[in-house]
């Protein structure tokens, strides 16, 4: 699953490792890492992620292919 976390991560508001992100949602450094590289990951950690950054869950997990078909959507529908 395509995501932002790494960019947030390093962002100048967080400016994290992979380490201490994982401490800070009570994860392995693999999961994080896991989760970065874009493999499916629960709803749960999705909720922690977001919730973590403060951010809206579909700000931080996306799919180029899903929002390509709802902004086609859109378009049809205007």
């Amino acid at each position: 699953m395509k995501n932002n976390i790494k960019y947030l991560r390093r962002s100048q508001e967080f400016d994290m490792t992979q380490q201490e992100l994982a401490e800070a949602l009570g994860v392995s450094r693999q999961t994080i890492i896991s989760i970065e590289n874009g493999s499916n990951t629960s709803g749960e950690m999705i909720m922690k992620v977001a919730n973590f950054f403060n951010k809206d869950p579909r700000d931080i997990f996306f799919t180029n292919t899903v929002a390509h078909k709802l902004q086609r959507v859109k378009k049809e529908v205007i």
